[in-house]
């Protein structure tokens, strides 16, 4: 059987047989979109199922509340998916993290350059219907998703502001979205900040996610010997592979059968 090592590729992720069993003692991320809630015509439409929900915060319970939701999303929306409980989280693809205790902190970035990139992504996405510019305060997405046939046009787009700007923001491709964020932040960086803190220290990392942003994450719980689980299709660093949402939930439930 090929393998994975450390997020270069010797081969192909497993396919036959589903992850290890959740087990109490490891320490678990989560990807959002894609991963824990299916993709919507936007991020505030898509929604968590109640099921998937009673699951995630049972595995919260088993693993002594070591789970972290590290989405682009920010933290402020991740909150709004899921009402109730303040999840540890990486939002912004790690731009702003929560640690277990509450704290947050934001990783410091030029902000009039980013209110320069802001309002010339405004001025030229406006007569394009179907594309939509999410503003998350640290970063910006350009979301082409109600419009596909836009998507080349996006990435130009993206990349020729970056260019003219040259400031220190870097761009990040995802599922029909195409993102400007602070450079030196993502999703691997903020599994190792985490990995540092408790109730996460000490522990076997596992990191879930479906889209190219989490290729960081993956890479680096390869490294750190841990379980790296790519959700859908694709070439990928992962070393284990779920078909769908559908399959996360069912993976998610054995944590309750261990």
């Amino acid at each position: 059987m090929t393998r994975w090592d450390g997020g270069r590729r010797t081969g192909a992720p497993r396919r036959a047989a589903l992850p290890p069993a959740p087990q109490p003692e490891w320490a678990y991320f989560f990807d959002i979109d894609g991963t824990l809630v299916d993709f919507a015509d936007s991020p505030r439409a898509a929604r968590l199922e109640v099921n998937l929900r009673e699951f995630v915060d049972r595995l919260y319970r088993f693993s002594g509340g070591a789970v972290a939701l590290i989405s682009g999303r920010a933290i402020a929306d991740i909150d709004d998916l899921l009402p109730g409980t303040r999840f540890p989280a990486a939002g912004q693809h790690g731009t702003e993290r929560r640690d277990a205790a509450g704290a947050v902190s934001h990783h410091a970035f030029p902000s009039h350059e980013l209110d320069r990139l802001r309002h010339a992504l405004s001025r030229a996405v406006a007569p394009h219907h179907g594309l939509v510019l999410e503003d998350k305060g640290l970063s910006l997405a350009l979301h082409y998703r109600r419009a596909p046939r836009l998507g080349g046009y996006a990435h130009r787009l993206v990349r020729s502001l970056l260019g003219a700007s040259g400031s220190p923001y870097s761009i990040q491709r995802g599922k029909r979205v195409v993102e400007l964020k602070p450079s030196g932040r993502d999703k691997g960086v903020a599994v190792l900040e985490f990995m540092t803190e408790e109730p996460f220290r000490g522990r076997t990392p596992v990191f879930v996610g479906d889209d190219s942003t989490d290729e960081y994450g993956f890479a680096t719980v390869n490294r750190l010997h841990g379980h790296s689980i790519k959700v859908g299709s694709g070439p990928t660093a992962a070393r284990w592979r779920l078909r769908d949402v559908a399959a996360v939930r069912a993976w998610l439930e054995r944590s309750g059968n261990t």
